[in-house]
């Protein structure tokens, strides 16, 4: 591991293929820890589309990414072997239920060869077909963290948008609203319908006012006791960041988390039963700079590194059984 590190380290990062996270791209999930996966998909997007190129253009801002996190020396490549599994392939673009098929159809094959999935979007939606595949055995916890909660129940008559990933996901028994916070929720809406779905649900709701309120650490602590040491799948849309950081998004909402709030937030997850994780939302389109797609590439090392750290205790209890 520590060679390959090193190898790495000696690459060109201007040169070469492009993948998330300068990770190896393989298409075989056999004797892969964490799966890397792009989703590029923005078929239920109701207003600016385009996050169908955010899983491109975050490998190429995933260039600028490094093996050791500064702050707890983590290096998820020495705990995990962690590939590009490439983009999931769509038969009928134009067929929203196909894709969506699609979809589980690629994870069943990832979560079956053993591989715990991290992806890149796409829209929000994509996150109801991946638990499909990840939360078949069981029903999951889960920390959202978004400027929506995603609970519609339809947008423009339609069930199966970006904002109604996690309803269908409740009613089809794969996510445990009772363990399941939604943070840094903020922005005015047309009707009050999806905010009153998440808290009849049960779903612990914190908005923006009250993450600043609370701040990060006591935040955390109310993540930790909502989730327990359940299985967690963690969901980051990139508009849960004030757009003056990531513009470069379908639905952006002004006083939003700052990027170093977002990453201590993700930070203090680790140590959570994490089983998956997806950064969303990222619309290069909307961004001619490339900083959203920069920091959707930052934001998946950073689950990266808790991930792999939560993958890592799993295999070791394992053989210590």
């Amino acid at each position: 591991m520590k060679e390959e590190s090193n190898l790495e380290a000696a690459r060109l990062r201007y040169a070469g293929v492009a993948t998330l996270l300068r990770r190896p791209l393989v298409n075989d999930p056999s004797g892969v820890d964490i799966a890397l996966v792009g989703v590029p998909y923005d078929g239920a997007t109701e207003n600016r589309p385009g996050t169908r190129h955010g899983p491109r253009e975050i490998r190429n801002m995933s260039s600028f990414t490094r093996s050791i996190h500064h702050l707890t020396r983590v290096n998820p490549y020495e705990l995990c072997n962690i590939a590009d599994l490439g983009d999931v392939n769509f038969s009928n673009p134009f067929d929203l239920q196909r894709c969506f098929a699609d979809i589980t159809d690629f994870y069943c094959k990832i979560c079956a060869a053993g591989a715990v999935p991290l992806s890149v979007g796409g829209d929000h939606s994509i996150s109801f077909p991946i638990l499909r595949a990840v939360a078949a055995e069981r029903p999951v916890g889960m920390v959202h963290i978004d400027a929506h909660t995603d609970m519609s129940d339809h947008e423009f008559g339609h069930k199966f948008t970006h904002g109604t990933p996690f309803r269908r996901a409740i009613e089809e028994g794969l996510l445990d609203p009772k363990r399941t916070i939604q943070i840094g929720v903020r922005g005015a809406q047309n009707s009050e319908e999806s905010w009153h779905a998440s808290e009849d649900a049960g779903i612990r709701v914190i908005y923006m006012e009250e993450f600043t309120s609370l701040g990060i650490e006591a935040t955390l602590d109310e993540a930790r006791r909502v989730v327990g040491q359940g299985p967690t799948y963690v969901s980051f849309d990139i508009d849960s960041l004030d757009p003056v950081f990531a513009p470069g998004t379908g639905t952006p909402e002004i006083g939003g988390l700052t990027t170093i709030q977002a990453q201590a937030l993700i930070r203090g997850l680790a140590g959570l039963n994490l089983i998956g994780g997806d950064v969303v939302e990222v619309s290069p389109p909307f961004d001619p700079t490339g900083n959203t797609a920069l920091v959707g590439a930052t934001m998946l090392y950073e689950i990266a590194c808790i991930l792999a750290d939560a993958v890592a205790r799993e295999k070791s209890s394992r053989k210590n059984v």
